[in-house]
């Protein structure tokens, strides 16, 4: 087969298309033709060397896909040869095929394409995981989504509403705000030229969020500290601004506030099965009724996987960016 490889780290030219050996599934394990993939913020950290795969897994780029079953290690159950998919993958979704642990596996949403799949798995998981599961955002609560146009921020808009939750989020322009708005997001913040903190104050009658789901680190930490409610929690998922900085902990202790900093990539399998079956029970509903939706700003054939980092580089898409085989 072949795949997108990173013989050297460096910028997009370092994604190089090569064939490779064909993978085999081990036991539990199902074998997926891919049809398209999902670019992460994370494929592009590996390509720069910084973001190693963990142990044992693929290592090609990409944390997601979409495809067809094409066979099935020994001990899986519950699946059959053909059948329409997408999957968490821990690495390989850069490919024409991935051998994924069948936990990891979840059938097409009703309504959804298997391209458009693709789309799906990362940011669900990674948002119903963070903002559900562990900092548990209830309904009439606030939600404060820093990068609320990206793949995550789209989806944790729309899943947040369909809760009865308030939704903030922070962007870059005005159109990419636009786009929040449409999806339901109340309070529309330009960080070049409004600071959050105020402008959440404001939003809020001073009570702050609830909930931070923030993808900045170290830059924002003691803002999104501030900022939040009491009995706040803030959960970072990424490090795009730093990752070391000073937190007033008399702060926390005044709010009783909770930080928690969490990655997907590299949880057991056991916890990603989890996690996977907890999406398919209360995210792949909400999409099959139509009230949550994925948002793909556009599809690139994989062979040309170098412009889909230079568009994620320039933070000029809305939602998804997906590469298709």
């Amino acid at each position: 087969m072949h795949a997108i490889t990173i013989p050297e780290p460096g910028g997009p030219e370092a994604l190089v298309r090569t064939e490779v050996p064909d993978p085999v599934p081990g036991e539990g394990e199902v074998l997926i033709d891919v049809v398209a993939s999902g670019v992460n913020r994370a494929d592009l950290l590996q390509r720069q060397g910084v973001y190693p795969p963990p142990p044992g897994a693929s290592p090609y780029p990409g944390l997601e896909c979409s495809g067809r079953i094409a066979a099935l290690g020994a001990g899986v159950t519950g699946w059959a040869v053909g059948d329409e998919v997408c999957a968490l993958l821990a690495g390989g979704g850069y490919a024409e095929q991935v051998a994924v642990p069948s936990g990891q596996v979840l059938p097409l949403p009703e309504g959804i394409d298997v391209v458009t799949a693709a789309a799906l798995p990362e940011v669900t998981a990674t948002v119903w995981s963070n903002v559900f599961m562990i900092s548990h955002l209830r309904p009439g609560e606030t939600l404060l989504v820093h990068g609320g146009s990206s793949g995550i921020g789209t989806m944790a808009i729309q899943l947040a509403k369909a809760v009865g939750a308030r939704v903030a989020v922070t962007a870059g322009s005005a159109e990419k705000l636009a786009a929040c708005g449409e999806l339901g997001a109340d309070i529309l913040i330009n960080y070049r030229e409004q600071d959050f903190v105020e402008e959440m104050r404001r939003g809020t009658d001073g009570a702050g969020a609830d909930v931070v789901l923030d993808i900045v680190g170290a830059k924002y930490l003691a803002r999104n500290v501030e900022t939040l409610a009491v009995n706040g929690r803030l959960a970072i998922i990424g490090l795009q601004g730093g990752v070391k900085a000073e937190l007033n902990l008399a702060t926390l202790l005044a709010k009783s506030c909770a930080v928690m900093a969490t990655g997907l990539r590299g949880r057991s399998l056991a916890q990603k099965a989890a996690i996977v079956a907890a999406v398919r029970e209360h995210v792949w509903p909400l999409i099959g009724s139509g009230r949550v939706r994925p948002i793909v700003d556009r599809t690139i054939p994989m062979r040309e996987a170098a412009e889909a980092h230079r568009l994620l580089d320039s933070s000029e898409h809305v939602g998804k960016v997906l590469l298709t085989v």
